[in-house]
């Protein structure tokens, strides 16, 4: 057996206590856990038994179940760099910068938006979720439901994104805003010392 065969079976041997460990940490049960992946009771506890071997897809799913990295699934040793190095993308001529890694759950973006160049009324959109956006640079106009608002930096929005929004540039220079997203019914807590 290769040395590479020996560390890869090290690895596939360990994911199933730490499966095992990742479910109980969090108050897990095998049948909650089921449901929420889709995957079945018996192949669950066999995968944590160290009966089964792990897959890609069966840990993609689990990874999004426990939101977590799929690095923390499987053990991978730690880079010894702490920075990201996120990957830009544009979308509608709006550039995002994912500032988290794990799938599911919480998002973090920088987006940078360029000043609009449409003056028609923009549609206001709904999805699932809500938003949380600070604006760091620039101005940005939200439009959610009859309120139209134009937000300076180092202010701040929150909202449920079941009520019809729209937001974007509201000047004429680049704006930049820091936009957390999170999954329904989750909300933002901002925790702040008193003032003596």
């Amino acid at each position: 057996m290769s040395e590479d065969d020996q560390d890869l079976g090290e690895i596939l041997h360990s994911v199933g206590p730490r499966l095992r460990a990742l479910r109980k940490q969090r108050n897990a049960t095998l049948t909650g856990l089921s449901e929420t992946t889709g995957i079945s009771v018996s192949t669950l506890s066999r995968l944590e038994a160290g009966q089964r071997k792990p897959t890609l897809e069966l840990l993609l799913a689990l990874a999004r179940a426990y939101q977590v990295p799929l690095d923390e699934l499987v053990g991978a040793p730690p880079t010894g760099d702490p920075r990201l190095h996120p990957k830009p993308f544009v979308r509608h001529g709006r550039t995002y910068v994912p500032l988290t890694r794990r799938p599911g759950g919480l998002r973090a973006y920088k987006m940078i938006l360029p000043p609009e160049r449409s003056a028609e009324p923009p549609d206001q959109r709904v999805h699932e979720g809500y938003e949380w956006m600070y604006v760091l640079s620039g101005q940005l106009r939200l439009m959610l439901g009859e309120h139209d608002v134009t937000l300076r930096p180092g202010e701040v929005a929150e909202f449920d994104t079941h009520v019809p929004h729209w937001f974007g540039n509201a000047g004429d220079q680049v704006c930049e805003v820091l936009a957390l997203f999170g999954p329904q019914g989750e909300r933002f807590h901002v925790r702040a010392r008193p003032a003596s």
